[in-house]
């Protein structure tokens, strides 16, 4: 069975979606489109703009989603999945792949998300960081032992999670977690807290955009960040998708839960591979491949 996987904030770079702008009316038509609804050229920023132009929050996760979302039309006949998952912003290019948002409201509503989360970044200084070579549940432990807001935010494969919380906190947990055996535990450059109780005031936000926003059954299932399972339907897909900002990103258990079910296949839909390595890490008997427009995977 196929999977087709979305990626997340992160996997950016200058360049991206151009030879798909160059080479296809429709995906042309599509980032025209874009440029339109978000008010401003996208299309610059992503084709021409540097590294630092392309942090800017307002610009990363529109443009990782409508990389991966043209792409996936593009696509054609070609993508037929039989499910589909996203790591946290790539959910929302799951869902409109999968036939569950439409273009333009997925869009709006992805730039309403990552709106909402800078303002959450600014109205408290939190951060996250990465931990490698613990298990989840000495990870999980240390940040409940932890004063102050530190949780689990990301289990991206087995041995390497993501904390998020106040920096203080995190700080703390660092080095509570290389006492207990870490690799490594070292904060990331990221501007917020994401996927934890920091989040509050984007979930809030986020949730009236969501529940006026029609969703519709999508095509295939959609293993969604917070179950972690399977899911069709669409009130069950609104709850998870505002639930998802505060809560956090169960990778490792989405790609076992999908193997679980019959998936032999992970095609990354989007720009960069590390959803890729993140699968081999998970389950090194897992085949995967990148979608490109030219071999039309």
């Amino acid at each position: 069975m196929k999977a087709y996987i979305f990626p997340g904030q992160g996997a950016q770079f200058s360049g991206m979606g151009l030879d798909l702008y160059e080479n296809s009316p429709s995906a042309q038509d599509l980032f025209e489109k874009a440029n339109d609804i978000l008010g401003f050229s996208i299309t610059d920023t992503m084709f021409e703009g540097s590294a630092e132009d392309l942090k800017q929050t307002k610009v990363t996760q529109p443009a990782i989603f409508l990389h991966s979302v043209i792409l996936a039309k593009t696509l054609g006949d070609n993508f037929n999945p039989d499910m589909v998952a996203g790591h946290s912003l790539g959910e929302f290019s799951a869902l409109v792949a999968s036939g569950a948002l439409n273009f333009e409201d997925g869009l709006k509503l992805v730039s309403q998300r990552a709106q909402a989360m800078q303002k959450a970044c600014e109205l408290q200084p939190s951060t996250m960081a990465a931990v490698l070579g613990l298990d989840d549940d000495i990870v999980e432990k240390i940040c409940a032992m932890t004063e102050g807001v530190v949780v689990a935010a990301n289990y991206n494969c087995p041995g390497q999670l993501v904390i998020s919380g106040e920096i203080e906190a995190v700080n703390n947990a660092c080095e509570a977690l290389k006492e207990e055996g870490a690799r490594r535990a070292l904060v990331l450059p990221v501007g917020g807290a994401f996927h934890s109780p920091m989040m509050e005031p984007a979930r809030e936000e986020l949730a009236a955009a969501i529940e006026n926003t029609n969703f519709s059954k999508p095509n295939c299932p959609i293993y969604q960040n917070v179950t972690a399972s399977a899911v069709t339907d669409e009130t069950s897909i609104k709850t998870n998708l505002i639930s998802q900002l505060t809560a956090p990103v169960r990778w490792t258990q989405s790609v076992q839960q999908m193997i679980a079910d019959g998936a032999t296949h992970f095609t990354e839909v989007g720009p960069g591979k590390v959803l890729q390595g993140l699968v081999k890490k998970i389950n090194r008997e897992a085949e995967t491949a990148s979608a490109t427009l030219e071999t039309n995977i």
